[in-house]
């Protein structure tokens, strides 16, 4: 499958007016430089929509390593944090051939500003950022209650690889969703299961 039409991961800061208020938002990738002002914020907002709380080790786990990857949206008057996106990028080397997957591990809007397509642009930065580094596919796991986002990434082209019975530490169950990039082998899209150190990390 081509990768999706590019929402501009090759530009650093894309204005786009928000429905939801007279503001402007801008989308700007993550920097190491901007860790003391964001990451409090990004935490925030992550940690009031998510099933497990994670530590500061888990955000930088992924933002040192792969800040390429992680994109945010901000109010353009007040440069507040309205929406990220974190994500990574390595070889699955448990199949024949290895893969080149992309994991969303982490995708956040703030409530007010939810249902006006940020959410979107982030997921389609992101993932074109993970193609044009050569990523064949990229996963992710929400919530079989989170319809909201399950039809979200429907829309781009995710589909449900199988469904991971209390997955998560309240006892909710989640899907596992897949996105094709190109055609890999045929036993990819079965073995898609989170290394033991990550799980560990983020559990």
């Amino acid at each position: 499958m081509a990768a999706l039409a590019s929402a501009s991961a090759a530009v650093s800061e894309v204005l786009a007016a928000s429905s939801s208020s007279a503001s402007k938002l801008y989308y700007t990738r993550y920097e190491h430089r901007l860790e003391q002002q964001y990451l409090p914020s990004i935490r925030a907002l992550i940690t009031k929509d998510l099933s497990e709380p994670y530590s500061i080790y888990v955000y930088r786990y992924f933002l040192y390593q792969w800040s390429q990857l992680c994109f945010m949206a901000l109010d353009q008057e007040t440069s507040s944090l309205i929406g990220v996106i974190i994500c990574k990028l390595e070889t699955h080397a448990s199949i024949s051939p290895p893969t080149s997957r992309g994991y969303i591990a982490m995708l956040a809007v703030s409530a007010a500003h939810r249902g006006h397509g940020v959410a979107t642009s982030l997921a389609r930065m992101a993932i074109d950022a993970m193609a044009e580094r050569g990523a064949d596919e990229v996963v992710l796991e929400t919530e079989e209650t989170n319809l909201p986002a399950i039809r979200l990434y429907e829309r781009l082209g995710f589909f449900r690889s199988k469904k991971l019975h209390r997955y998560y530490l309240n006892g909710n169950s989640a899907y596992r969703l897949v996105l094709l990039l190109r055609s890999v082998g045929p036993d990819s899209a079965l073995d898609l299961s989170l290394d033991d150190e990550e799980r560990q990390l983020i559990a």
